[in-house]
């Protein structure tokens, strides 16, 4: 039975949600659509009347790679939507502040993506899973990835011939990086002699910088390395790093802005040394990181730069093992940049350490809104924030923000 209803707004996952409630994907707020309902999920959506935000999508490959969840909106919409998700995350939790520009990476400028590789009885394919699905839909056109990172996509087809199970696809992890695109293999088959001179050819054959089979590099032609500030470091297989370069030039640049004027700074969830190593070059700075690999080359690209200050580093599951009050109270400022659970345990320090100021990253407005109004409760003032939006036509939503101790 077809059923028609109006879309209210969209969801966090973004999926139009209308009175019920009722989840239909791919639908825009005021639209009216019909389909089938199957419990409160709307099926075979068509659209009666279309939103004025919607357009045509970018990718040819859009709807049926589920890489993408947006492209059916307009930009100033997905920019709009996504500033409105942060600010409703701080209502929950009654709070305010002022939301500073939107940043927004622009197409084909993502340099981080984990595609998925499967054998065929013809060769082999490589895309994205369709949505909610096992199924993967090559992507020979995507128009989110870099294009120096889609030059790489063939060499992931190679790999599934040679190390992909007819039954399960292999993940692909490609980085571009300064010395080209680094590629981890996971979900591949144990690594057998008999192999190795052949990844090695691939890598070779397809100008991979560096190519590891889940945690074991199998061939380096160049340094996988990235600049953070004065610094260059040689990031470990599979390692974090923000999606898009002007990205995480806008996010270094609020942090930096954040934390001026402080002598001595604190980075928590450090990674490789995005903010420590950038801070830099006007601050001194402990790090700490839970990867004990990420923490070397964080400490090795410090050590090979020129003209930084003391850049200092530990290995510490903070989400187990949070930095105590007693540790806190020695440094000026904070930058926290945790993992989309946020930092509720650290958090609950920083609020007995009465820091003077913290600079906050955040991939999830929920857990954010969470730990902000912790810190609002310890007195702290959320100064401002930015939406920073690394991936185009996705409901990811960053934030960058500043708070202050409200005594200061």
């Amino acid at each position: 039975m077809t059923t028609t209803i109006t879309i209210e707004r969209l969801g966090h996952q973004g999926d139009g949600i209308a009175d019920g409630p009722i989840y239909a994907p791919l639908t825009l707020t005021g639209e009216v659509v019909t389909g089938v309902l199957d419990g409160q999920h709307l099926n075979n959506v068509k659209i009666v009347t279309p939103s004025p935000d919607r357009i045509k999508p970018a990718c040819r490959h859009f709807p049926a790679c589920g890489g993408c969840q947006l492209q059916h909106a307009a930009d100033g919409f997905l920019k709009d939507w996504k500033t409105e998700v942060v600010r409703q995350a701080l209502h929950a939790r009654d709070l305010t502040t002022e939301f500073l520009p939107t940043h927004c990476s622009p197409s084909r400028s993502r340099r981080r993506a984990v595609v998925s590789a499967k054998r065929t009885k013809k060769g082999a394919m490589v895309g994205f899973h369709a949505r909610a699905s096992d199924v993967v839909i090559e992507t020979p056109d995507c128009q989110l990835l870099h294009p120096d990172l889609m030059r790489a996509l063939p060499a992931a087809a190679d790999l599934a011939r040679i190390g992909a199970s007819r039954k399960h696809a292999l993940s692909v992890m490609l980085t571009l990086t300064d010395g080209g695109v680094d590629a981890c293999v996971l979900n591949g088959k144990p690594l057998e002699n008999n192999m190795y001179m052949d990844l090695a050819a691939i890598a070779d054959r397809h100008d991979l910088a560096r190519l590891s089979w889940a945690d074991e590099p199998v061939a380096t032609r160049r340094a996988p390395q990235q600049h953070f500030g004065a610094a260059q470091v040689t990031l470990p297989s599979g390692a974090f790093l923000q999606a898009t370069l002007d990205g995480q030039k806008v996010l270094q640049s609020d942090v930096r802005q954040s934390v001026s004027g402080a002598k001595h700074v604190l980075d928590l969830f450090a990674g490789c040394g995005t903010f420590a190593l950038d801070l830099a070059s006007e601050h001194e700075v402990h790090a700490v990181e839970g990867d004990s690999a990420m923490v070397a080359a964080l400490d090795h690209g410090w050590r090979m730069a020129n003209g930084l200050r003391a850049v200092t580093s530990e290995v510490r599951d903070l989400l187990r093992r949070p930095m105590t009050p007693d540790e806190l109270q020695r440094y000026d400022a904070i930058v926290l940049d945790p993992p989309r659970a946020g930092a509720e345990a650290q958090i609950e320090q920083i609020c007995t350490a009465k820091v003077p100021l913290i600079a906050y990253v955040s991939c999830n407005p929920i857990s954010f809104a969470r730990d902000a109004a912790m810190l609002a409760e310890a007195g702290y003032t959320l100064e401002h924030l930015r939406v920073v939006d690394q991936f185009k036509w996705s409901s990811h939503v960053e934030i960058v923000s500043k708070f202050l101790l409200k005594s200061l």
